[in-house]
């Protein structure tokens, strides 16, 4: 029978973490643990009771905590109906509840982790008996932590009549399969799950966690088409940046936490410029479902005034450090991305200067990506071209910890980014038919990507210029926009004229050096031409180390540098470095030991390469006074010898010296894989063959007597030193000329009789 009561406010806040209705022991006996609260006509609550002592609540109330009153729309001192409520002795069962938790403050933010299968057993053990239903507000004390807010999302019975017939074997009276209900009692063996709420700061972890009702975002842009993405030649490189780095976002949080993995929080992307490190870079913020990506150069950091630099860093992570706090687990990925890294994190101690601004930068930066206050929403790319100034602590993992080298394109991949860059013009049919992209991929061998798009770019400036009319006017031709179309020949002058790669053959040095090319004056030339060819297809060979070394010795003004210039082209490897002391004049022993650690480590980057290191007694910087020597350069270049290439690299070095005894004083030739001897002109034979070569100086009567002349006397002169005298006789008068020649001969001391030579 229905009684009249009054709503009350809840005595203490002990009881109104009970979620029941406080009733007086005077009001009801303690069998009635129920009741049902009319607050209106068809408005209707199902309250569990907790009786008090006398004096707490007065008789005729009934005290409903602030949740409770919000939910059932009650206000103090309101009348409202109240009657035992019993449940029915049923065989439904509440099988499961699911709840969705948040903080009873609502800003509250906190790292902690809240377990959800501690949660449970907590609850269960707090609430045993308590009637619940849909839509209803609980306060939950966790291990007094802060309170929390949970609200009843679903209710489940199942038959355990039925499920029992079921396990016995018998006849299927009733239905085994959950269904929903609007309201139950909870038993101490119901299944409890926890939703964290949306937008809430709650880390919530554990297997009783639920899964969230919002539909959740793909860490991957759907738009995102990875066949239109624009990078050739570097699809090996983006899907290992994806497995390492994006794997693990695109799975469900709790997989992740199943795992117990980390995601990766940083990526460092090196190599030579002009590679597609940056396009790569955002490429990935293109296709990510996140942030506008937050790109800043290296040097924008820093700044004149004490801790503005550091400030900087700081204000870049805000945005992530505030949204982790608000949202935690929850929170959306921030990638920030670093052009030229290497400006503001150079090795801690490498810089100098009395502000140590750098050193508090690089420091700034590690706490930020891994420090004590740790963020998991964050993705920093860094890009350099000088991985080896960076500071190691910030390449472990944890921090830069993905670091992917993006170097020069193969052949296939060429081919790729000039199949990006021509697909405009074979869309609309301006590029003419006889261009063969895969001509181009093998002729543009250590062509950066960059410098493939400036090929592209060249060849359609010399298509255009042909439709351009040079007269008292610069005018176009009408028709241009029928006859535009980049042909073949369009693309080779680019090739030849326009584009030459950074990293390509030294092919002015080379000239330079083979001005009046290779005169093969007897059988020592033609052996050295042939050694040579051998170390160079050792060289090249996919067996042994991947580094040959050779040293072309012999006396001054032999031919040695135009042998080895000659021996470098015709190895037709892409890369060729000429390191010459003319390059390093004035340079200090430092500087120069920079300058060829450059030359090696530019050739790593190169699948076939070729250094040639002309005059090395020069290069370290040998005097015969003294002796004195620069042993700095000396150690440089005996590690850079002996130091094979990456695995996959092939790298033949080609020197040249004057001073044999020298080398092997400071104990160098042991470094050289070989040592080639190249010798002077020794015979009328070497002589005659020389001049023979040079028909517009003498002619044939005079070969004849000249070689009369020399027959049986001892010859002694390089053939550099041999051609130096050749031109000088052609300025002399035709009628002396052969006299005049011997005569310069024999004051040079390049022949003389036997007999004086003895």
């Amino acid at each position: 029978m229905a009684v009249l009561m009054k709503a009350a406010k809840c005595p203490t806040d002990e009881l109104s973490l009970k979620n029941r209705a406080i009733v007086s022991g005077s009001d009801f006996g303690p069998d009635i643990k129920y009741i049902d609260v009319s607050t209106a006509p068809g408005q209707h609550f199902i309250f569990s009771t907790e009786r008090t002592m006398a004096g707490e609540i007065n008789p005729g109330c009934i005290g409903f905590s602030l949740l409770q009153r919000k939910w059932a729309t009650l206000s103090i001192n309101q009348d409202i109906s109240i009657k035992p409520f019993h449940f029915e002795r049923s065989s439904e069962v509440l099988c499961s509840i699911a709840l969705e938790v948040d903080f009873l403050q609502k800003k509250t933010v906190t790292h902690e982790p809240y377990d959800s299968d501690h949660m449970a057993k907590d609850f269960l053990l707090q609430f045993a008996g308590l009637a619940v239903t849909v839509g209803q507000p609980l306060v939950f004390n966790f291990q007094d932590k802060k309170l929390l807010c949970l609200a009843v999302k679903t209710l489940e019975v199942i038959d355990a009549a039925a499920m029992a017939a079921g396990g016995n074997g018998g006849g299927s009276g009733g239905s085994t399969e959950p269904k929903r209900v609007n309201f139950g009692r909870l038993l101490a063996n119901t299944v409890v799950t926890f939703e964290k709420a949306e937008g809430s700061g709650l880390n919530l972890v554990g297997r009783s966690k639920g899964r969230t009702t919002a539909v959740r975002q793909s860490i991957i842009n759907p738009d995102w088409d990875f066949g239109r993405m624009g990078i050739g030649g570097l699809d090996r490189e983006f899907n290992a940046i994806f497995r390492r780095a994006f794997a693990s976002r695109v799975f469900p949080p709790e997989v992740v936490e199943q795992l117990g993995c980390k995601h990766v929080k940083g990526i460092l992307l090196y190599g030579p410029p002009g590679t597609g490190k940056t396009l790569m870079a955002r490429q990935i913020g293109t296709m990510l479902n996140a942030r506008e990506p937050k790109i800043v150069n290296g040097p924008q950091i820093l700044d004149k005034y004490v801790g503005e630099s550091e400030a900087n860093v700081r204000r870049l992570f805000a945005d992530a450090e505030e949204e982790e706090k608000r949202l935690g687990p929850a929170s959306g990925l921030h990638i920030i991305i670093f052009d030229e890294i290497d400006a503001i994190c150079k090795a801690r101690g490498s810089v100098g200067g009395n502000s140590g601004v750098h050193d508090t930068v690089v420091n700034q930066l590690l706490a930020k990506i891994d420090g004590v206050e740790q963020l998991n929403n964050i993705l920093v790319i860094g890009m350099t071209n000088r991985r080896d100034m960076i500071d190691e602590a910030l390449l472990r993992p944890g921090r830069l910890e993905v670091q992917m080298e993006i170097s020069l394109p193969n052949e296939e991949g060429r081919v790729q980014i000039l199949r990006i860059h021509t697909r405009r013009m074979k869309e609309f049919k301006k590029l003419n038919p006889d261009v063969d992209l895969s001509e181009l991929g093998q002729m543009t061998k250590n062509f950066s990507g960059a410098e493939l798009e400036g090929l592209v770019r060249a060849a359609q400036s010399t298509a255009m210029n042909r439709l351009i009319k040079a007269a008292s006017k610069v005018e176009v031709d009408p028709a241009a926009m029928e006859k535009l179309m980049v042909t073949r020949e369009d693309f080779l002058h680019a090739f030849e004229n326009d584009i030459k790669p950074a990293f390509g053959t030294a092919a002015e040095a080379l000239e330079n050096y083979l001005t009046r090319g290779i005169i093969n004056w007897g059988l020592p030339v033609a052996h050295l031409l042939e050694d040579g060819a051998l170390y160079t297809e050792q060289a090249r060979g996919a067996e042994g180390s991947g580094l040959v070394s050779v040293l072309l010795e012999g006396p001054p003004n032999a031919g040695k540098t135009a042998l080895a210039a000659k021996l470098a082209k015709l190895s037709d490897f892409p890369f060729v470095k000429v390191c010459s002391p003319d390059e390093m004049v004035g340079f200090t022993e430092s500087a120069k030991c920079l300058q060829i650690r450059k030359y090696f480590d530019d050739a790593y980057r190169s699948t076939y390469s070729c250094i040639l290191v002309d005059n090395i007694e020069r290069l370290l910087d040998y005097g015969p006074i003294g002796p004195r020597y620069s042993n700095l350069t000396l150690q440089a270049l005996l590690v850079l010898l002996k130091k094979p290439p990456p695995k996959g690299k092939k790298l033949l070095i080609l020197c040249t010296t004057s001073r044999r005894q020298v080398l092997e004083d400071m104990e160098m030739l042991s470094a050289f894989t070989a040592v080639l001897h190249v010798p002077n002109l020794s015979t009328a034979e070497h002589l005659v063959a020389v001049l023979e070569q040079e028909p517009d100086v003498f002619g044939r009567n005079e070969l004849a007597a000249i070689y009369k002349r020399v027959k049986g006397r001892r010859i002694f002169v390089g053939i550099k030193k041999l051609l130096d005298l050749i031109d000088l006789a052609r300025q002399m008068d035709p009628q002396v000329r052969m006299m005049k020649f011997l005569s310069k001969l024999e004051e040079e001391g390049a022949i003389e009789d036997a007999t004086v030579a003895k």
